[in-house]
């Protein structure tokens, strides 16, 4: 991978020998592979056998979780928040595994919409919960630092499973928890 960077960095006119860029492929290297390292997890490494018994069958919701994703049409940037909310079925999950579930798909070459799906039908595998709600607001730098350049711009996605998506009374306490 390093030599891809210096290559790169060589291609757009760049003195690789300058002292800014002496150490710049093997650094791009490195935090590419930590940006992408999703791909070295699965959804039980990171679970971790961490679901515990449990009588509640009420909403359990974990928001404002940050999340950092690469797109995969231009290898930029997005940055923004995951909502994630589950009923759980006699299982509950333990609470940091959903921000690690989240991190896991979200380290990966990446578009909004899928992420936001991956992260509710694993969810949803993983708990047998009888509904996921999965809702992301990120900030695209592909849309604000090239193309259209909208500074102000965010996109939100959501995805609704199980309950959230055939109750309705569900779906507005997810949202109405949001507020």
């Amino acid at each position: 991978m390093r030599e891809h960077f210096a290559s790169i960095i060589s291609s757009i006119g760049e003195d690789l020998n300058r002292p800014g860029l002496l150490d710049t492929p093997d650094r791009a290297a490195k935090a590419f592979q930590f940006l992408t390292r999703g791909y070295n997890q699965t959804l039980d490494e990171v679970v971790n056998d961490a679901l515990f018994p449990s009588d509640s069958e009420e909403m359990i919701m974990v928001k404002d979780i940050e999340l950092y994703s690469l797109c995969e049409h231009h290898l930029l940037p997005f940055i923004g928040k995951a909502h994630v909310a589950y009923i759980p079925t006699g299982k509950v999950l333990g609470l940091s595994k959903i921000a690690r579930i989240v991190d896991m798909f979200a380290r990966r070459l990446q578009i909004q919409e899928q992420l936001t799906v991956q992260i509710a039908e694993s969810v949803q595998q993983i708990t047998g919960a009888s509904g996921v709600g999965v809702i992301i607001e990120a900030k695209h730098m592909c849309m604000m630092m090239r193309g259209v350049e909208k500074q102000n711009s965010s996109m939100k996605t959501s995805a609704m499973l199980g309950s959230f998506r055939t109750n309705q009374a569900t779906r507005n306490e997810f949202l109405s928890l949001l507020r």
